[in-house]
């Protein structure tokens, strides 16, 4: 079990170390050694615009393509290894703006919904978006041992893996990861720990 007290009389700060190594930290905030940190990264705004809303996979309208420039600048600073991307347009389009090569996984899709009285609807089991997304991460993970990896995909499709990690159900986060947020998972081993959620920094920062 994980704790943030110390035994009576323990050193409180080897406790602190221990604990931050547990979530694949080292002592000053950083993944550990060999972990690899997973950027999964939700497509740029695409149903406002120019963008034509009837289109079951629009392209990113221009709001979505500065949020993905901004989305690049940030990376630019901090550094990556790869960026993997759902095939739907919209996501690969915001891969595309992140970097000129990108890998594409069909794993990565979102999860399969209908429109209902104006209403989504899924209709794809979870267990079975949650096996398909974690596959292609896993993937990601194998091809860039110990690197930063950006994933592009969907909404639904993030919050199922998260949630996975965290042993949640789907509906138990009450959360919608917003256009171009970042949430970060470390990966070492067969360990996952995540790190932030539906992170949006770089839009909140002044013209690029």
């Amino acid at each position: 079990m994980i704790g943030m007290e110390s035994e009576p009389g323990g050193d409180r700060s080897r406790a602190v170390r221990s604990l931050e190594a547990a979530f694949l930290l080292d002592g000053d905030g950083r993944r550990l050694e060999g972990a690899a940190e997973v950027w999964l990264v939700r497509h740029g705004a695409c149903y406002d615009g120019s963008a034509d809303p009837t289109l079951d996979d629009p392209p990113l309208s221009p709001r979505g393509r500065e949020q993905a420039r901004r989305l690049a600048a940030r990376l630019k600073r901090v550094g990556f290894d790869a960026v993997h991307s759902s095939p739907l347009r919209r996501a690969l389009e915001t891969a595309r703006i992140l970097a000129p090569e990108v890998r594409v996984d069909d794993r990565l899709v979102e999860v399969g919904i209908e429109v209902r009285d104006g209403r989504l609807a899924v209709v794809e089991p979870a267990d079975r978006v949650r096996q398909r997304v974690r596959a292609a991460v896993d993937a990601a993970i194998e091809a860039h041992p110990g690197g930063r990896i950006v994933v592009v995909a969907h909404a639904l499709a993030i919050l199922a893996y998260v949630t996975d990690v965290m042993r949640l159900d789907l509906g138990d986060l009450r959360l919608l990861p917003y256009y171009t947020s970042v949430s970060v998972v470390r990966a070492l081993g067969e360990r996952r720990m995540v790190g932030s959620l539906a992170d949006v920094a770089h839009l909140e920062a002044g013209p690029s």
